[in-house]
């Protein structure tokens, strides 16, 4: 089967449809693959109940769509899916190819197209026949979240308990007076720490490396200050009153990093925990913090690092995702790492090169996402 388009889309989170919403305003025709069975399957299919986005919603918008008014401040989760529903009606994004697994991703030099074959897969899980695609441009919308990323751990095959990645774990609810890890610290880790704490779980969470704990409103005030101070200047206030709202975390187990953390966000991509009630809990003891990595498990014990031992009844790994681009897309050494994150430095981390983009790689957000479509959208536009 082979299909042509002017431009190829693969992914259809938040970028693909930003991406597709872009070209629809401006008539280029495009296609989308997509390899589950809906769009923003992290949100639809793959995400906590308890989650709101961390951002207000003025950085969360998508192109040519402001959330409405009605919408809270940080917008949960149903309502974000909603908001996603209405992007695609509003659009008439179309059409979206569901069950469609990138294999390779080529640029063919004589017919200056690329060629995308993707395998198809049935609701069973079952691999059908491969398709091949063409267009004159591909844009890579497959998202920093791709596959869930589980670390080898000794022993954990014969752990005693359940054990979960966080694109599992919905709610915690049915883990009431059971004693539950959690392995991961960043927003994900702490959150779903937070709901198994307020579902009466007897939790802990290992936080193995500095974190800077910071409020919404810390959040927030960054970039607004980041337009007339320096960087430097941002991140010491920040951190001052990081201290004055939440004190000394080291009596916690929590320790603050040296460098600060907006210049951590810019140079790593590494987003502060921004608190939605887990320190209190952590102050109060609800939540146990383990400051050593799992050196092994036998049954239900839990050995650490630094040579003590606990009984969990189940285990959440919060350890964040892998991507697979480098696997399907060939012949590119300048757009993206193996890591697939972008190569090149903001702000021209988009284009590649034969008409190679990619949208939402550059750990900036939904909102840096929305920036990247609206610039390869236009940059397409000037070769049509």
């Amino acid at each position: 089967m082979e299909q042509g388009k002017a431009v190829i889309i693969v992914g259809a989170g938040p970028s693909g449809l930003g991406m597709a919403g872009c070209l629809t305003r401006l008539a280029i025709p495009y296609i989308v693959l997509e390899r589950e069975d809906c769009y923003a399957s992290l949100f639809k299919k793959y995400s906590y109940d308890r989650l709101h986005l961390h951002l207000q919603k003025q950085f969360c918008e998508l192109p040519h769509m402001p959330f409405p008014p009605s919408c809270p401040t940080y917008v949960p989760k149903n309502q974000f899916i909603q908001y996603l529903d209405d992007y695609v009606s509003r659009f008439k994004i179309s059409p979206i190819l569901y069950h469609r697994n990138v294999e390779s991703a080529n640029y063919d030099e004589a017919s200056e197209r690329w060629v995308v074959k993707a395998v198809t897969k049935s609701n069973t899980g079952g691999c059908g026949e491969m398709e091949e695609y063409f267009g004159r441009f591909l844009v890579v919308a497959t998202g920093e979240a791709t596959n869930p990323y589980t670390p080898e751990v000794q022993g954990l095959n014969t752990f005693a308990g359940d054990v979960l990645h966080s694109t599992q774990f919905k709610s915690g609810e049915g883990f009431k007076n059971k004693n539950v890890l959690v392995v991961g610290s960043g927003n994900s880790g702490m959150e779903i720490a937070l709901d198994l704490a307020n579902h009466g779980a007897k939790t802990s969470i290992i936080v193995r490396s500095p974190v800077h704990v910071l409020s919404r409103g810390m959040v927030y005030l960054g970039p607004v200050l980041l337009k007339y101070f320096s960087l430097n200047m941002v991140d010491s206030l920040t951190v001052l009153l990081s201290k004055l709202v939440f004190g000394d975390l080291t009596k916690y187990g929590l320790e603050r990093p040296t460098e600060g953390p907006f210049y951590m966000k810019v140079k790593y991509g590494k987003y502060p925990v921004i608190d939605v009630g887990t320190y209190k809990k952590i102050k109060s003891g609800e939540i146990q913090v383990l400051p050593a990595e799992i050196s092994s498990i036998r049954g239900s014990d839990v050995e650490l690092k630094n040579g003590k031992s606990y009984q969990f009844d189940a285990i959440v790994f919060c350890t964040g995702f892998k991507r697979s681009t480098n696997l399907w897309l060939k012949g590119d050494d300048y757009l993206l790492k193996d890591d697939g994150l972008a190569r090149q430095s903001f702000p021209n981390h988009w284009k590649g090169k034969n008409g190679l983009y990619c949208v939402g790689l550059s750990q900036r957000g939904i909102y840096g996402s929305s920036v990247d479509a609206q610039n390869v959208a236009n940059d397409i536009k000037s070769f049509l």
